[in-house]
């Protein structure tokens, strides 16, 4: 469903839009990042006895999953992340997924994330997020989708800062 131009011109479609920008710059920075690296530049620490960059793309992997139930685009694609990148450190799992699988469970991901995000109209970013019930909700109505985007949009980003970092130390 693509937004008409009344939508657009709704003044919260006008501070959507520059928040779903940020999102989308970020998440093909992450993408050129990380799909460039191979399985052993992938176990690189961001800095000495920190987390891998594997671990930094399945953390990320993983929580972007958690969003599509969370905005209400559907179930999670790959929910068995949680317990290797979530639930446990780094290196608590002795056989984590390769960068290619993680490649695939990112993009396909993203694939459905990104262009369900882009489709809600600025009054359905207003909604209530499905991690909060209709009577917190009517307390807290900051609790709703656009507050999911802009936390997750500064989560991505400050992991994206903290990796872009260990490259550095592969050259």
């Amino acid at each position: 469903m693509m937004k008409t131009d009344a939508e657009l011109s709704q003044p919260q479609a006008r501070l959507v839009a520059p928040a779903l920008k940020a999102w989308k710059t970020n998440i093909d920075r992450a993408t050129k990042l990380f799909s460039a690296l191979n399985d052993e530049q992938l176990q690189a620490e961001i800095a000495p006895g920190k987390n891998r960059l594997l671990y930094l793309w399945g953390h990320l992997t993983a929580v972007n999953d958690a969003m599509l139930p969370l905005l209400g685009f559907g179930d999670r694609l790959h929910p068995e992340l949680d317990a290797i990148f979530i639930s446990v450190p780094d290196k608590s799992v002795p056989k984590p997924p390769s960068g290619k699988d993680l490649k695939n469970a990112w993009d396909e991901i993203n694939a459905k994330l990104t262009p369900a995000m882009q489709n809600l109209s600025g009054a359905e970013w207003l909604q209530k997020h499905n991690a909060v019930s209709e009577e917190d909700f009517a307390k807290e109505p900051e609790r709703n989708r656009f507050a999911i985007l802009l936390g997750r949009t500064s989560h991505l980003a400050y992991h994206l800062g903290q990796a872009i970092l260990a490259p550095r130390q592969l050259d």
